[in-house]
């Protein structure tokens, strides 16, 4: 396997600054010398498990308790922030236990990475306190939101949070994380234009449109692939009707030749007839809803452009076939290896290996220096920047390792797993069907139900409490009987007793309000064929 030797593992242990502040729209990452905390093991901490790294995984996690404060006077990136740290940290807490690390008692549902993610995750939340309830994209870590904060804020920025916001409240117990990035959604919905298109920033205290170019790219992106994934992580059929409302318009408006432009959110008349390079995600998320011919068409695309200059540039202009100015760069991103990992998985064609060599050998031959591996500041003569970007461990290096390596456990299909006792019951972790965040942190979605109990599993407890009950006292007794312990907790009101009544009313109420099957794996939740290793076929497909 040619990769095993591309990237030395003791690279891993190189700390770098983590760059915050949201990207542009032009993709472009902010200067890093304001921020005083180096992050760069927390974004890198899973691959080093999906590399097979496990005592380089467990010494980093011990040097992450040991080191991390996140009570200090830094204006960070809201969006950057949960993706890279919430989300590293949340990844990193489930494959603790694959990794050899000593759990405690209660795992998942506790931990010191769990709470060090819960931690930074609660030093975000000041920012979602607008009119609108979408977030600032910037918050300082000590004091909140600085009173002359800039209220715009790229609709990625704010439509980036359901998969790692939703995860923390189910490990934690605590909805506020999942109930604001909801909301932000769904704001973000109902701002879109009269023809289905939402613009890439937005005023969060007017809800006003601030920059009207609508694309697939920068500044956008995210948005669209969290209503995917997080309709799959959620089995959520409402987060995927979104997504596929905007996947007709994005059609109808933006796509010319399997190419996607910029155009006005308003008129749909193109503004930017550019690629960026950001975009190479597209296939990967088309692959992810069962369209595969397109996904093949656009990613052959943007594969002819990587051949052309040994990777891709920021921008590319599509009528001239060349860069744009000052956008020459390639900073080893990973979105076009993402996608071929996506589509390998789905379809087996070789091609998507051959694009996977490529970016092998083009890594190597260009950008490989002696303490890592540099942003190629101009892919027309390869002159190198005196920079890695985190997100080339977080995610360029695992998605080329997960490409060639068909066994590894992110690619589980179900045949092995774990079972966990928690406080609440057992549980199945590690059977796949992992779903990556948006720097390709992977979540376990059956650690989601793993550490809650829904009514309705509660009220099947106490159906066999009571029938249990009923054989040895008769009815009186039983609602004399003061409820102060136990699996269950007495429903809301002043009331102590256990009522048989009451509680088959509630019980039979509450479930005709249940829209989905009670357990962790509903099936075929929406109009789905079939979920299966991140997949979702359509009745289209």
């Amino acid at each position: 396997m040619p990769f095993r030797q591309l990237i030395p593992l003791g690279l891993l242990c190189v700390l770098l600054p983590l760059h915050h502040g949201a990207p542009g729209p032009d993709g472009t990452a902010p200067d890093p010398a304001h921020y005083s905390f180096s992050l760069t093991l927390i974004d890198a901490l899973d691959t080093l498990l999906i590399l097979g790294n496990v005592s380089e995984f467990q010494r980093v996690v011990e040097v992450l308790q040991d080191n991390v404060d996140f009570d200090i006077d830094v204006n960070a990136s809201v969006f950057e922030t949960n993706i890279r740290v919430v989300g590293g940290l949340l990844s990193a807490h489930l494959l603790s236990k694959k990794a050899g690390v000593e759990v405690e008692a209660g795992w998942p549902c506790s931990g010191p990475l769990l709470r060090m993610a819960e931690e930074a995750a609660r030093k975000l939340l000041p920012a979602f306190q607008t009119p609108t309830g979408m977030p600032y994209g910037t918050v300082n870590l000590l004091h909140g939101v600085n009173p002359g904060e800039t209220p715009v804020t790229c609709t990625a920025g704010i439509g980036t949070f359901i998969v790692e916001f939703a995860t923390l409240s189910s490990l934690t117990g605590d909805p506020v994380f999942e109930d604001v990035a909801r909301v932000a959604l769904m704001r973000l919905w109902e701002s879109r234009s009269d023809i289905g298109l939402v613009g890439n920033h937005i005023d969060v205290l007017t809800g006003k449109w601030v920059a009207q170019d609508a694309g697939i790219g920068a500044g956008v992106d995210s948005y669209f692939e969290y209503l995917v994934k997080g309709a799959i992580l959620l089995q959520d059929k409402k987060l995927m009707a979104m997504f596929l409302e905007y996947n007709k318009a994005i059609r109808n408006y933006t796509r010319f030749d399997d190419w996607y432009l910029w155009v006005q959110m308003y008129k749909g008349t193109v503004s930017m007839p550019v690629f960026q390079s950001l975009e190479a995600y597209w296939p990967g998320l088309q692959s992810l809803i069962g369209d595969i011919d397109n996904a093949m068409r656009t990613f052959l695309n943007y594969y002819t452009v990587w051949k052309q200059f040994g990777g891709l540039p920021e921008f590319y202009n599509i009528p001239q076939g060349y860069t744009v100015e000052k956008r020459e760069g390639y900073p080893l991103r990973p979105e076009l290896i993402e996608s071929a990992m996506y589509l390998y998985r789905a379809t087996g064609d070789p091609t998507l290996l051959e694009l996977g060599r490529d970016a092998v050998e083009s890594i190597e031959k260009i950008s490989k220096v002696e303490c890592g591996f540099a942003t190629i500041k101009d892919l027309r003569d390869h002159k190198l920047d005196n920079r890695m970007e985190s997100f080339f461990l977080a995610e360029t290096v695992k998605y080329l390792y997960l490409l060639f390596d068909p066994t590894n456990f992110i690619h589980n299909n179900g045949s092995t797993f774990d079972a966990v006792i928690t406080p609440y019951g057992e549980c199945i972790l590690g059977a796949g069907g992992y779903i990556f965040n948006t720097e390709a942190h992977p979540i376990d979605p059956a650690a989601l139900h793993c550490c809650r109990r829904l009514k309705e599993e509660q009220w099947e407890v106490e159906d066999l409490m009571r029938e249990f009950y009923s054989l040895k006292r008769n009815r009186s007794r039983f609602q004399k009987k003061t409820v102060s312990s136990g699996p269950w907790e007495p429903s809301a009101g002043p009331e102590t007793f256990f009522s048989p009544e009451k509680h088959d009313q509630a019980r039979e109420k509450k479930l005709a309000k249940q829209k989905v099957p009670l357990l962790s794996c509903p099936s075929q939740p929406f109009t789905s064929k079939l979920a299966l290793l991140g997949q979702v076929f359509l009745d289209s497909s």
